[in-house]
């Protein structure tokens, strides 16, 4: 049976495309011929990346009428073209500079590359990528600034320890937080001079002062001036990180606000935290028209197996490919925490686990968490609700049961009969 389609020799009949470099944009345009012929009538410009020339850009295309705009994403040099022509009211396309990418054999400038992006896009042969609305954006800042706030505490105090390592304080080795009250205290009293190991041991608290044999023997090391330098400047950092890491978490809770009832049904969902659910939010927004399924939402993120067939065959190993890092992240922690639940995502992970390994059983959950959110999102009525850690056990048929059970026994070495009871 024929299937019909909507592709048309030209269906965009003003674009325009935009080949972005650090100090200048090149911008192609074609629309319908003056004379009437039929033929397409191109023009090609260059002009400085600078706001009032990005600007006369803007009003050049308006003049000639151009509807859609496209352009490659070109590390962060994409952003103010892409502001400054949305805000003037130009449907505007980020493109994935593979789905464009030039063919081979041809002289590759930055005007040719104009040129073919701008054929391409008239014959609407490419997708846009997905670029949140300017609330979001900002959100999305403050979720992945936070991010990198987190990693450079981490960084610093990774340094404080390897600094005790070499002064031979092996505090880390008693305390499992070396950060906490106790610690601190010691560190402090280290760099103001302490050195006795029966006086640093003193100051620990509460479960810690069971340990005070443990902690002399820590501190019995050589600790010098030198070292309570470098550790007052990194305990000093690490201060300012944390206060820094407080204010972000303010402002984005300002700025999550209006999406708070969002926020309150994500933080349903095990392994999703309220800090989990702002940085989800800021990676796919809260409008999830631009995903018509769950199955979209997964393939965009790159949670999805890809799906590689030739002569009847399927190729490669299922692998999943590189997503938003930031939202790999978020549910891969989320998924990790959900598998330490009694919950039916935790059931999942383990019944995953034993079979293909602890790797894919994280992938999956973070997929059911991310179909979970898209369902939440679109329907503002839906609510969470958990199917249970015995879900499996009293949907499963008996045979199927069975069946697992002897499969598993035959993997451990063992051979099965089955002889049903008296």
């Amino acid at each position: 049976m024929l299937e019909e389609t909507r592709d048309r020799d030209e269906i965009v009949e003003r674009v325009a495309a935009l080949d972005i470099g650090k100090a200048e944009v090149v911008c192609c345009v074609r629309v319908p011929s003056p004379s009437g012929s039929g033929r397409r009538a191109q023009e090609v410009r260059t002009y400085p990346t600078m706001t009032r020339s990005l600007i006369a850009l803007g009003q050049w295309l308006a003049g000639l009428g151009v509807t859609r705009v496209v352009m490659e994403a070109t590390s962060d040099y994409w952003k103010p073209p892409f502001y400054l022509l949305e805000a003037a009211g130009f449907e505007v396309w980020l493109v994935n500079a593979r789905d464009v990418k030039h063919l081979p054999g041809r002289p590759k400038t930055d005007k040719l590359d104009a040129v073919w992006l701008c054929k391409v896009a008239e014959r609407d042969m490419i997708r846009p990528s997905f670029v949140p609305p300017a609330p979001i954006r900002q959100l999305r800042d403050l979720t992945r600034y936070r991010i990198d706030l987190v990693g450079d505490r981490g960084r610093a105090k990774n340094r404080v320890e390897k600094l005790l390592e070499d002064a031979q304080i092996k505090l880390s080795v008693v305390a499992s937080d070396i950060f906490g009250v106790s610690g601190r205290a010691m560190m402090q009293a280290l760099i103001a001079g302490e050195r006795d190991p029966k006086t640093l041991a003193q100051l620990a608290r509460t479960r810690m002062r069971t340990k005070l044999p443990q902690l002399e023997e820590a501190f019995v090391g050589r600790f010098s001036e030198h070292h309570a330098f470098l550790l007052a400047r990194m305990l000093a950092q690490i201060d300012t990180v944390n206060a820094d890491i407080t204010t972000v978490e303010q402002r984005i809770a300002e700025l999550v606000a209006p999406f708070a009832a969002a926020v309150t049904r994500l933080d349903e969902i095990p392994g999703v935290a309220t800090t989990a659910a702002h940085a989800i939010l800021a990676e796919i927004g809260v409008d999830m028209t631009r995903f018509p399924t769950a199955g979209h939402l997964a393939s965009w993120a790159k949670f999805a197996p890809t799906v590689k067939q030739s002569a009847g065959k399927n190729k490669g190993n299922g692998a999943t490919g590189h997503g938003n890092p930031y939202l790999a992240r978020t549910l891969g922690e989320a998924a990790v925490g959900a598998s330490k639940t009694s919950t039916f995502l935790g059931q999942r992970y383990r019944r995953i686990a034993r079979r293909r390994g602890k790797k894919k059983a994280v992938v999956a959950i973070g997929r059911s968490i991310l179909t979970i959110v898209w369902h939440l999102l679109h329907d503002e009525q839906a609510r969470f609700i958990d199917l249970g850690p015995d879900h499996y056990d009293t949907r499963t048929s008996t045979q199927h049961a069975v069946r697992n059970h002897i499969r598993g026994l035959n993997a451990l070495g063992y051979q099965v009969t089955l002889q049903p009871a008296a």
